[in-house]
């Protein structure tokens, strides 16, 4: 049973997010229903993370099983025939060995936030950005990040019903650069908390604004209350997940 691990690009503005439930079309749906129209059988679609409603991909990696043996090519065309209509893209296809798994072999995880800090609202930008008007401090913003870098414990950034076992994660990058009207923050850590990213840029963008936070005592309350708010999820991007090369697997 062949196993295929793909990279999509999505525009999650009208899903529900990756998980596929009830509530309406998600990434992981719309890919398995793309897949039963290819091969008749729905195999589960396993991604390299768990986007919330309204979060974008550039490169998100994911893996399934066929029973059928399919060419890459061959299912990278199909399925993108498939999808032709949705907010979800095939970027490239590969058959890789039956051990790998587009979330447990991944080594680190990137994401980044898109704010448009300017006066006029987005129009061509809608729902892929954050809109803020006010002028951000960016000098506060970049001294607050710094402290955020390493091993902590997160549970202040988490979201409450986070289900994670522990609270501890190691933040490897968090860059804040300026490009023209937009602040990009860059994140990369093996593995992320529920609505981690987006309640670390929430907290900086209040910091930014010169709001009385202070990032130790955030982390050494361990408390959500004491941080900032959630950022919109349209800001938000997962642009790839890093894999193990076969000389590093040597020393996993």
């Amino acid at each position: 049973m062949p196993r295929y691990k793909v990279e999509l690009e999505y525009d999650g503005t009208n899903l529900i997010g990756w998980q596929e439930n009830l509530d309406g079309p998600s990434v992981q749906s719309i890919m398995m229903d793309a897949i039963e129209k290819l091969s008749g059988v729905r195999p589960t679609v396993f991604g390299a993370g768990r986007t919330d409603a309204g979060v974008h991909a550039v490169a998100m990696t994911a893996h399934f099983d066929l029973v059928k043996d399919y060419d890459a090519d061959t299912v990278m065309r199909a399925l993108n025939f498939y999808l032709a209509n949705q907010p979800v893209s095939v970027l490239n296809c590969e058959i890789v060995d039956e051990n790998f798994s587009a979330r447990f072999s991944c080594i680190k995880r990137h994401y980044k936030y898109v704010i448009l800090n300017r006066s006029a609202s987005p129009v061509l930008e809608k729902n892929r950005v954050w809109w803020i008007p006010q002028k951000l401090d960016i000098d506060a913003m970049r001294d607050a990040a710094k402290k955020l870098l390493g091993k902590h414990d997160f549970t202040s950034l988490r979201a409450t019903n986070c289900q994670a076992k522990s609270p501890i994660k190691t933040l490897d990058q968090l860059d804040i650069t300026v490009s023209g009207d937009k602040i990009i923050f860059e994140l990369s850590a093996r593995s992320f908390l529920h609505h981690m990213v987006r309640n670390i840029v929430g907290t900086l963008v209040e910091i930014g604004l010169g709001k009385p936070y202070d990032i130790d005592e955030i982390l050494n309350a361990k408390n959500r209350k004491f941080a900032g708010p959630t950022a919109p999820a349209s800001g938000l991007y997962f642009i790839r997940a890093d894999y193990p090369t076969n000389d590093q697997m040597a020393y996993i």
